[in-house]
């Protein structure tokens, strides 16, 4: 039978394998890309293929080796395991797809794959829970490039943040409770970082470094913010758990310079224990599936940073990964649409 919707979830992307030829491919790709790295075009070019790609290729499979399972990137798997599952919710009135905004399923053949079935409406939904432009904005303006020349375009949703989505937060916060929350001194909402120039591009009237969007969300000016929706994001899971302000931080991890977003999550795991936390919870909201970022980056980076420095346990607070609940959310997200 036709299919009536066509459902397109997007990831970052992940290399095939860990090796270093497949990793140079995946940043490669990654770095280039002109929302990822906002510089002109041959500076860019000139910075990420003659400077990062040959000097970082073999550090990042050497760490990727250590993300891989045998059954290979958590990333893929668990991506593969939602769109299996939300299929079955949704049923057979609809068609779901998983593409990668970077690599393997690439968004070109799965495209191709969905033109040619001719859905009635499409509905898009990058798997990033906060907006930013060089994220989900880079997504979106990729399938509208894809999409641009198609000689009939069906009806087309994008869903483009879901920070406050209620059940995406009781997801995090119940994931949170398979632990004792009053054994923890203190909590951490780590979030990826941006360079601030990116962040000011939403809000050029005003400056990241200046602003009080830490303090308070205003939806009319902060609701494409990055920093602000990551802020309310923590405030929303804290208040689901009775967290209260002084017992938690937000922070911004990957940082590859000091314009980035602060305060630095790395540079956080250090002061703390020094602070008298001994026991430390960690979020990573921004994340719905195991990573580099959540599994390698906290779960081992943080830990022994953090221990290093005095601190007895890190527990970093579970993805969404293949959560049922998950599924259902997404579908929720879907039908809303």
């Amino acid at each position: 039978m036709n299919k009536k919707t066509t459902v397109l979830l997007i990831n970052l992307g992940t290399p095939k394998s860990p090796g270093v030829k497949d990793v140079r491919s995946y940043l490669k790709e990654f770095l280039n890309d002109k929302r990822v790295i906002d510089i002109p075009w041959l500076a860019r070019k000139i910075l990420v293929n003659l400077i990062i790609i040959p000097f970082r290729a073999k550090a990042s499979s050497n760490i990727y080796k250590e993300l891989w399972t045998p059954e290979g990137s958590p990333l893929m798997i668990y991506g593969e395991k939602v769109k299996a599952m939300l299929q079955e919710e949704l049923g057979d009135h609809y068609q779901v797809e998983l593409g990668m905004r970077y690599n393997e399923p690439s968004l070109p053949k799965v495209l191709d794959k969905i033109k040619a079935e001719m859905p009635e409406r499409l509905i898009v939904l990058p798997l990033y829970p906060q907006y930013a432009s060089s994220s989900t904005g880079s997504t979106i303006e990729r399938v509208m490039e894809l999409m641009k020349s198609w000689e009939v375009i069906p009806e087309v949703n994008f869903i483009n943040q879901f920070f406050e989505d209620p059940d995406y937060i009781k997801i995090i916060a119940n994931n949170a409770r398979k632990h004792d929350i009053a054994d923890f001194d203190h909590f951490v909402f780590s979030f990826h970082g941006l360079p601030i120039r990116q962040v000011n591009k939403v809000h050029p009237d005003r400056n990241c470094k200046t602003c009080d969007c830490h303090k308070k969300f205003n939806r009319e000016t902060d609701y494409y913010c990055y920093k602000a929706t990551c802020y309310e994001n923590a405030r929303l899971i804290a208040k689901e758990l009775n967290i209260p302000q002084e017992k938690y931080t937000v922070a911004f991890q990957s940082r590859l310079d000091k314009d980035w977003l602060e305060p630095f999550a790395d540079k956080l795991m250090a002061e703390l224990p020094q602070k008298g936390t001994k026991k430390l919870m960690v979020f990573s909201p921004a994340f719905v599936a195991d990573c580099l970022e959540t599994t390698i980056e906290i779960g081992s980076e943080f830990t022994e940073l953090f221990k290093e420095n005095g601190g007895e346990k890190l527990v970093l607070v579970e993805s969404l990964n293949d959560n049922p609940q998950w599924i259902k959310t997404i579908k929720k997200l879907v039908l809303n649409r």
